[in-house]
């Protein structure tokens, strides 16, 4: 390797908008040494997405191609835009299609990254092509990361947790500026959008289907009919929002919701929250959920999230979807109020549980560089 070039590694991502895959790789990519080591994105998406621009200021290309199952396409780009010391795929069980471009084109490091717990469809060619895939990655991976032992045992299988290749990766939270409330900024939001002197309940969310936001209107309905003051805070697009803002009209309970689309200022949305609500049916971690503890917002959460999103503050309550609406709004009165402003002791749990965004970079860069042996630690240490 010529040490006076940057490392480059290409990430494999279905788009790069705001969500959390995205979040975090954008957490991780702000925070190196781009003189050092440099990102480009493969993008399945014609659409510019929300973190292209910053990729292209920060030094990054986002190469976008067509079609999602050709191993070919992937190849020619390794072949034009590299060489890459590592390919980083992130898009579920396409990982393995694009670590065998990656061994075809030569590159040394090729990581599949599991980020997610349950796939959408059942059919019988979707099944058979899981299979097939899971085959692809466990044979052309070098490494095998997942955010969760839940979505590493989903997209790996069980016995290949125990593969030296496998690790766990906690993801990378750049929760510093979640810590400490922007007071001016919460107090001119709530008064621009009508959420003085109420019980603010949010969710930061795609809206999809795993992010569950039909149960949380039935949530909410529940919730008005003991203090029908509550405001609902949605951040977030998809899909499924004009859907849901349709049910809420018919529900008759709009003028309790705010839709406020994609933010960036994610702290201020947090800290405007009384109550931070996720009642997901599937979720590889939730990178939100990490920021709303480090906001010190109750949180309110389905059986669906894994058991590594809490950090162990005493701000995380469970409760199955199947007890229904009516138990979900008696937790969220009860936990409206209990915000922790104890932000040392936030910090120490989260370091505990492994989301210092430092320690994921340095952990990245050393893997990335693996295919070098020992002697690369030493100058990975010089590309904070």
């Amino acid at each position: 390797m010529d040490k006076s070039k940057p490392i480059k590694v290409l990430h494999v991502v279905g788009a790069m908008n705001r969500a959390g895959t995205e979040t975090m790789l954008m957490n991780i990519y702000r925070n190196i040494n781009h003189e050092k080591i440099q990102f480009d994105f493969i993008s399945y998406s014609p659409q510019d997405a929300h973190y292209d621009g910053e990729i292209k200021k920060l030094g990054g290309r986002v190469i976008k191609l067509r079609k999602t199952n050709s191993i070919k396409e992937l190849y020619d780009a390794i072949k034009k835009y590299g060489p890459y010391e590592a390919i980083h795929s992130h898009t579920l069980f396409h990982c393995g299609i694009a670590n065998m471009a990656g061994l075809l084109a030569g590159v040394k490091v090729r990581i599949s990254h599991a980020h997610t717990t349950l796939d959408n469809s059942e059919s019988i060619a979707r099944k058979a092509y899981i299979n097939v895939m899971r085959v692809f990655i466990n044979t052309f991976s070098t490494h095998l990361l997942a955010c969760s032992k839940g979505a590493g045992r989903y997209l790996f299988g069980e016995k290949n947790l125990k593969k030296k290749m496998y690790s766990y990766f906690p993801n990378a939270v750049d929760y510093n500026a979640f810590l400490q409330e922007p007071y001016k900024e919460v107090a001119e939001f709530k008064k621009r959008e009508g959420l003085e002197n109420s019980i603010v309940i949010g969710h930061v969310g795609r809206f999809m289907e795993a992010k569950n936001h039909v149960f949380l209107l039935e949530v909410m309905k529940s919730v008005l009919k003991k203090d029908p003051s509550t405001k609902l805070l949605l951040v977030g697009e998809g899909h499924l929002k004009a859907k849901i803002e349709k049910e809420a009209i018919q529900a008759g309970i709009e003028k309790n919701i705010r839709f406020v689309g994609v933010r960036e200022d994610i702290p201020t949305m947090m800290h405007s929250m009384d109550v931070f609500v996720f009642p997901s049916i599937y979720e590889g971690l939730g990178l939100v959920l990490l920021e709303a503890q480090a906001s010190g917002i109750p949180c309110i959460v389905s059986e669906a999230i894994q058991p590594e999103a809490d950090i162990g503050a005493g701000l995380v309550s469970t409760l199955l979807l199947a007890d229904g609406p009516e138990k979900w709004a008696d937790k969220i009165i009860e936990q409206a109020g209990r915000k922790k402003k104890d932000s040392h002791h936030i910090t120490e749990c989260l370091e505990a549980s492994g989301y210092s965004l430092h320690s994921s970079i340095s952990r990245l860069i050393s893997i990335y560089g693996s295919a070098e042996g020992e002697a690369y630690e030493e100058y990975t240490s010089r590309l904070l």
